[in-house]
C-alpha cells in the first residue's frame, strides 16, 4: 500500500470518529491522530463539523494543536508552549518530521546548521540518524546526505496541509507556469518549422549539386567521345598515314651526274 493511499484511509477513519464523539472526547482522538507514524495530513480532521464547532469553547485548545500539526513547526510549538498541553514523544516526534517537510518546501538544500536549530538537535551525528530513520525511511523525504558541505540536498518531500490564502497563491503560481510554458512551446514549434524550412533547403540544394554533378559528367563524357571518334576517322582516311608510310617504304631513284 503506498504513502497516498495508506493517508487517505487514516484520514477517513479519523473523520469518522470525531464525527461520533462529542466534544470532550476529541482530545485523545486527537493525540491518537497527530501521534500517528503514517499520518500526515490534517485538514479534513479540522474541517469535520464536530471539531469545527470547538472553536470559542474551553477545547478550543485541540483546534491549537491540530492547527499546529497542519500548518506549524516544532519552533512554533516553543514559541506558544505556555498555551499549548505539553505533546507526548510521539507527537514531538511527528511536529519535528513536519517541520522538515515546511523546511524542503522552502529550499532544496538544508544547511545541516539550519537544521540542528529547528529540530533541537545537539550534533551531527544525531541529525543524520533522524533523517535518516525518521524522516528517508518513512519516505516522507529522499535525498543527499553531504557531509563534506555539511547540507541536506531534498530530492523529493512529502505535501503539508495548504495554509490559509495559501491555495490562492499556488493558483497564481500555477497559471504563471502555464503562461510561460504556452510561450516556451509556440518558441519551440517556431524554431521546429524553421528547423524543418532549412532541412528542405539543404536537400533541394544537395539534389540541385547532384545534378550539376551528373551534367558536368554527362558533358565530359560526350566531349571524350567526340573526341576519340575524330582521332578514329584521321587513321582511317585514305592516303593517310598508312599511304605516307608506303610512300616512305619505296626505293628512291639515283640520278646519274651529267658530264
Amino acid at each position: 500500500m503506498d504513502i497516498e493511499q495508506k493517508q487517505a484511509e487514516l484520514i477517513d477513519h479519523f473523520v469518522n470518529q470525531a464525527s461520533t464523539l462529542k466534544a470532550s472526547a476529541l482530545w485523545p482522538l486527537i493525540i491518537e491522530a497527530t501521534s500517528h507514524p503514517s499520518l500526515f495530513a490534517f485538514s479534513e480532521i479540522l474541517s469535520s463539523p464536530t471539531v469545527s464547532e470547538l472553536e470559542g469553547t474551553e477545547n478550543s485548545f485541540c483546534l491549537d494543536v491540530l492547527r499546529l500539526f497542519a500548518h506549524g513547526t516544532w519552533s512554533d510549538y516553543k514559541s506558544n508552549a505556555g498555551r499549548l498541553p505539553q505533546l507526548v514523544p510521539d507527537q514531538v516526534l511527528k511536529l519535528k518530521q513536519l517541520t522538515v517537510l515546511t523546511l524542503a518546501e522552502m529550499n532544496k538544500v538544508l544547511p545541516y546548521d539550519q537544521l540542528m536549530q529547528e529540530l533541537d538537535v545537539t550534533n551531527v551525528r544525531e541529525l543524520e540518524d533522524f533523517l535518516i530513520n525518521e524522516c528517508m525511511y518513512a519516505g516522507i523525504v529522499r535525498g543527499k546526505l553531504d557531509q563534506l558541505r555539511r547540507c541536506f540536498e531534498v530530492q523529493f518531500a512529502a505535501g503539508r496541509d495548504l495554509r490559509p490564502g495559501q491555495l490562492g497563491n499556488m493558483l497564481q503560481t500555477l497559471s504563471n507556469w502555464l503562461d510561460t510554458s504556452d510561450d516556451l512551446l509556440v518558441s519551440i514549434q517556431e524554431k521546429i518549422k524553421w528547423a524543418d524550412s532549412t532541412s528542405e533547403l539543404d536537400k533541394k540544394h544537395q539534389k540541385d549539386v547532384e545534378y550539376r554533378v551528373e551534367e558536368v559528367k554527362k558533358s565530359l563524357s560526350l566531349k571524350a567521345d567526340i573526341d576519340f571518334r575524330g582521332h578514329e576517322e584521321i587513321y582511317s582516311e585514305p592516303g593517310g598515314v598508312m599511304d605516307y608510310e608506303e610512300d616512305r617504304s619505296r626505293p628512291k631513284r639515283r640520278r646519274h651526274p651529267i658530264y
